[in-house]
């Protein structure tokens, strides 16, 4: 899919218009933060999710998945 994005100035800055059904797809509203990470082949990605945050909790979840007993007994 393509769709053409507008720019528009806001002061100093500028900004992006987003359409609706995209906004809808990305599940975010005004107010929202969105990631924009660059691929490897010199493309963007934009995200409402935060990469290092998805990054650390996989980490995470490795040291739960890998320590599973020691955790347990913590808990107790």
């Amino acid at each position: 899919m393509t769709k053409a994005i507008k720019l528009v100035g806001i002061g100093n800055s500028t900004g992006v218009v987003f359409p609706k059904d995209i906004l809808s797809r990305l599940r975010v509203d005004k107010g929202d933060t969105l990631y924009l990470s660059e691929a490897p082949d010199g493309s963007f990605r934009l995200t409402p999710y935060d990469p290092e945050f998805q990054s650390q909790m996989a980490l995470a979840e490795e040291i739960m998945r890998e320590d599973r007993d020691i955790l347990r007994a913590l808990a107790q």
